[in-house]
């Protein structure tokens, strides 16, 4: 479906067409018709869809004319980052109407904070806000919410995952009762269909299916020691010296400068960000990222939904994430919009049942890599400890590419819609 088959402003399909989009993701196609009618949603869908324009366009179409400047819409996320990124979308596709975003989150100066201030006093007409830092703004008595007619959770299932819930609630105090209310998660958890039923009103339900790594991600393990896994690093890097724009994911942030460090005595260009940088910081290491300054991002799985940059041409999982669902998160950084990308996961001994459950998810077996001889030989597949047995592999010299070519299918879309 094309954007111009929705109805939606002249403005917005120019501002839509500028930015090099021409049809809708599947996403796209049933949410937004459901807003513009406005009944609330709920809608289950990883990264990397096009959430973000799903529920976006809609409300900029009901703002385009909007006489005042009253915040209209309310969209509260879990990161900084993701904020900063959806008002930068914002911003994209309303270039040619006149309509007013601003980013509210933690972190930032004296400058910064004063400025969210006055956007909060005198009205913006989108706000896109973490909910500790708009928190810390309604307890001064300044923020004026009654003329909200929209409230969005996007990555719903991290916020209650970061403890955001109570936080979320009290928020919610401060609106209209006659609203329109939108939920977008990755993943429906029982505690995101509790939050849903407090604050949702009849909603319609769109819901793709479990989620999978995009077809055009080539994915493959390596079975490592920890001591290995070091050396295991540098060698795939220095085997794609062509790629440019690398991500490295770790589940510990204690771990993000240790990587770094070890990344740089091999002389690679390598940054770390975690929740440890202040906002500043993050954003310094952002923009050298994106710039191609910065060759390789070593980050945590807390930044893998917040980090919205193209033509990443590889992911490398130092460690298997905790949850299945951020595995593909992860890898989903790379091969955005059609292209191609890859995907290395090490995994040690106690990380074999956790790779297990995400070979369960994907439905497919990752493609195994031997260590290289003079890392000395590593471990072998057993998920369920005790014995030791590979899984229908033959060793092979110099790390090359196991010959077993499990292809992934392209990811079918399961579309549900469910007026509750």
């Amino acid at each position: 479906m094309k954007f111009t088959e929705f109805g939606l402003d002249e403005n917005i399909i120019e501002a839509i067409s500028q930015m090099g989009f021409q049809e809708a993701t599947p996403i796209q196609e049933f949410a937004i018709p459901n807003i513009l009618s406005g009944k609330d949603l709920i809608a289950c869908a990883q990264t990397g869809t096009g959430k973000t324009a799903a529920f976006v366009l809609p409300i900029l179409h009901k703002l385009a004319d909007k006489p005042d400047n009253n915040t209209n819409t309310l969209i509260i996320v879990p990161t900084r980052e993701l904020a900063i990124q959806i008002d930068q979308e914002i911003q994209g596709f309303s270039y040619y109407i006149s309509v007013g975003s601003i980013a509210v989150y933690g972190g930032g100066d004296g400058i910064v904070y004063a400025e969210q201030e006055r956007a909060l006093k005198n009205g913006r007409d989108i706000i896109v806000a973490t909910p500790g830092r708009l928190i810390s703004h309604l307890a001064q008595g300044y923020v004026d919410f009654k003329h909200v007619k929209h409230l969005i959770l996007d990555e719903a299932d991290k916020m209650l995952d970061m403890g955001f819930l109570e936080d979320i609630e009290k928020i919610i105090t401060y609106l209209p009762k006659e609203r329109q209310t939108l939920m977008f998660s990755a993943t429906m958890p029982p505690k995101i269909r509790t939050l849903a039923k407090k604050i949702l009103k009849h909603p319609e339900e769109i819901s793709l299916s479990m989620s999978k790594p995009a077809a055009n991600v080539k994915q493959f393990l390596y079975l490592t020691y920890d001591t290995q896994k070091t050396a295991v690093l540098r060698h795939i890097i220095e085997q794609r010296a062509e790629y440019n724009s690398i991500i490295i994911f770790t589940s510990a942030k204690a771990k993000v400068n240790e990587i770094v460090r070890d990344l740089r005595q091999a002389g690679l260009k390598a940054r770390g960000i975690s929740s440890d940088l202040d906002q500043d910081q993050r954003e310094e290491v952002l923009i050298g990222f994106r710039s191609k300054r910065t060759r390789i991002l070593v980050a945590t799985d807390v930044m893998s939904r917040g980090i919205d940059i193209k033509e990443i041409n590889m992911v490398i999982n130092y460690d298997v994430p905790h949850d299945a669902e951020d595995y593909v998160h992860r890898i989903g950084r790379t091969a955005r919009a059609g292209s191609e990308g890859e995907a290395y996961t090490l995994v040690n001994p106690k990380d074999m049942q956790k790779m297990q459950r995400i070979e369960e998810l994907i439905e497919m077996t990752v493609p195994r890599i031997d260590v290289p001889e003079a890392f000395g030989e590593g471990p072998t597949w057993n998920p369920k400890g005790g014995g030791d047995k590979k899984r229908g592999f033959k060793p092979k010299n110099n790390g090359q590419h196991n010959k077993d070519k499990q292809g992934s299918e392209r990811r079918k879309f399961v579309l549900k819609k469910k007026t509750e």
